[in-house]
This record gives structure tokens, sequence and C-alpha cells, in this order.
């Protein structure tokens, strides 16, 4: 599809046109913080950040989420009642994420819709009405890898359209038919700015310096990889505060509850964590992950092991937040290198 052009001064009138027919997301700052927030034609859109404080991942996958109501009256005949939760109304459309987050969403795709007997249809309700509309990576944060996880600053996967910012004006890349139809009153873009945006993208990813290597975690089984001597001393400095896997845009582990009041209850659905050692408490009392050490390996392994064997996708995106929010300064991309170590070195 061919690329279109925007001037940041005329931008509103975009916008106008995609709040008319969707509800309009985008990343607006919260004193130094960059959050994301409902947006209307009028707001001045920010395309200088450098990403997100939290992935828009809740937009998809809430951190709350009802699943159904019930009633269990004793008195009445037909027993419990049960009432499904309604989808959602309208459409969404997601401003300026960028493009590790859009990609963030196709891999959790591998798993909310992995095959139809197993279909998570919450995720799907709002995965089939959302627009996301990604703004590329003039300058990654200094913990960003995205380049060494099958991603990178202009990263197209999971978008309708990629938005280029080229100072006065923005180069608009249409990538679906949905993406088409958006910007199907814009103007075309000049060889210049095609040409601008390719050099941005070169720029961009040659400033990412630091990343990881998967060779040996890939060729190795998983049970050599589970017992890597590295995982002797990587947990040591972990407080499990979980905090790595409430901002990141891949971890999708949940916990399901019944809430009651009376005869009326309600089914949720909310984020839990593998960092917890509550996530695998059997009733009967043991935990197979009962030490501090089993569960930080879960999660390395299940994002750069399991999901990359059983599904052909590592599962993270090199967004960095796990590495710049950690309280205690572990790095992933220190881990995972260590991960891929030769055992025996």
């Amino acid at each position: 599809m061919a690329d279109k052009r925007i001037d940041k001064a005329d931008f509103h009138k975009l916008l106008e046109k995609l709040a008319a027919e969707h509800e309009v997301f985008a990343p607006v700052r919260d004193g130094a913080s960059m959050v994301w927030s409902r947006v209307s034609p009028e707001q001045e859109i920010e395309f200088e950040f450098t990403n997100t404080d939290s992935s828009p991942k809740g937009y998809l996958f809430p951190q709350t989420e009802r699943l159904m109501r019930f009633k269990n009256d004793s008195s009445d005949p037909q027993g419990m009642i049960m009432e499904e939760e309604p989808g959602i109304s309208g459409k969404q459309l997601l401003l300026n994420i960028r493009p590790c987050d859009a990609k963030a969403f196709s891999i959790l795709d591998h798993i909310f819709e992995r095959d139809e007997r197993t279909m998570d249809v919450y995720w799907k309700d709002k995965r089939d009405n959302t627009v996301l509309v990604g703004l590329a990576c003039k300058d990654p944060c200094p913990t960003c890898f995205c380049t060494s996880v099958e991603c990178g600053p202009h990263s197209e996967e999971g978008l309708d359209v990629l938005l280029v910012d080229l100072g006065d004006r923005l180069l608009v890349r249409p990538l679906t038919d949905t993406g088409k139809s958006l910007t199907a009153d814009l103007d075309q873009a000049e060889p210049g700015d095609t040409e601008e945006a390719a050099k941005q993208k070169d720029a961009a990813e040659a400033a990412i310096t630091q990343g990881i290597t998967m060779e040996n975690i890939r060729a190795r089984n998983v049970l050599e990889e589970y017992e890597h001597p590295c995982f002797d001393r990587i947990f040591e400095s972990c407080i499990n505060c979980g905090t790595c896997t409430f901002y990141c845009p891949t971890c999708h582990c949940f916990d399901i509850q019944d809430e009651t009041q009376e005869d009326l209850g309600k089914r949720i659905r909310v984020w839990d964590t593998c960092m917890s050692w509550l996530f695998t408490q059997h009733t009967s009392g043991h935990n197979p992950r009962g030490g501090k050490k089993d569960r930080v390996r879960q999660r390395f392994m299940h994002k750069f092991k399991y999901m990359p064997d059983k599904f052909g996708v590592i599962g993270c995106v090199g967004c960095g937040r796990c590495t710049s929010k950690c309280p205690v300064n572990i790095d992933v991309r220190s881990v995972v290198n260590s991960m891929d170590e030769q055992i025996g070195e």
C-alpha cells in the first residue's frame, strides 16, 4: 500500500475522522510520566516521547475483568441463573502505540486465540474491535533491545497504520484494509518522505547497541536449559515483588474468582504473577515452585524457552520496562545472555 503524509498542523482533522468511528486512546503526559488516556480531537497529541510507563495491554486484557454475573436463589425453581457479560460497545483505536506493544498483542494471540476449542471470547471480542495506529521510535530507550527479539523501532507487525515522525509532518503507512480506509483522504507521500523515514529506521536500529543471544537456548532441550547453573545465582537479588510481570506487555497469567453478596455474585478475572508463591500453591499444601529460584526460573524459561518451543515466538518484545522498573536493577538482557552461555564454561 502506498505511503501517505499529513502535516502535524492538520492532524486534528484525521483525529476527528478517527474519533467519529472509534473511542480513541493515546499516550498523554501526566507530570513526568506518559500514560494512556482517552483523547478528543481538540487535544494536542504527543509525538515526542520514548514510551509509555505501562503498556496498553489492559485495553484488550484488563487487569480486572468481569466475565459473568450470577444469582443463586434457593427459593427460585430455576436454581442458579447465570448472565453472560456483554461484549465491548463499539470500536476502540489505540493511537501512537509503539511497535513493540503492537507486536505484544500478536504474541498474546497465540495464547488467547490458539484454536477454536480454546478461544478466549473476551480477548477476541476486544481484539476484533480494536484498531492499532502505531508511532515508530526515533530514539529507543536505553533499556530497549527489540531488534534482538524479532521486533524493531519501525516494526509493522500487528499494526493497521504506522506513523513516522518527520518533524513538521508525519509519514503515514497503511498496512491493512482498515488502515487504508482510515487514511484514504490523505495526500500521497513524497519520495523524500519515504527516504527520510527509511534513514530514521536505520538510525534507530543502530542506536540499539545491547541485545540478547538465544542460539544455545534454542538448541538445548528444555531440561538442559532448566538445569542451567546460571539459575543458581540469577534469583539471589530478586525480591519476588512482581513489578516486572505487571509492567510486561506479554505477561498473561490470571486468576479467576467469584465474588458474592447474598444471592448475587460475579465471576472476575484478575492479573496474577508467577512471582507469587501463591500462584502455584496446591490445595494439598504442596507447592511445585515453593522457592524463589523456582519462580524466577519459571518467568525466564516461559518467555525465552517454553514459548519459542511451543509457539515459535519469543515471549518478549524487548521494550525494557521490566529492567527500568525493577527495584533491584535486574537486567533481562544479562539474564538471557547468562541462560545462553555454554553449560560448563
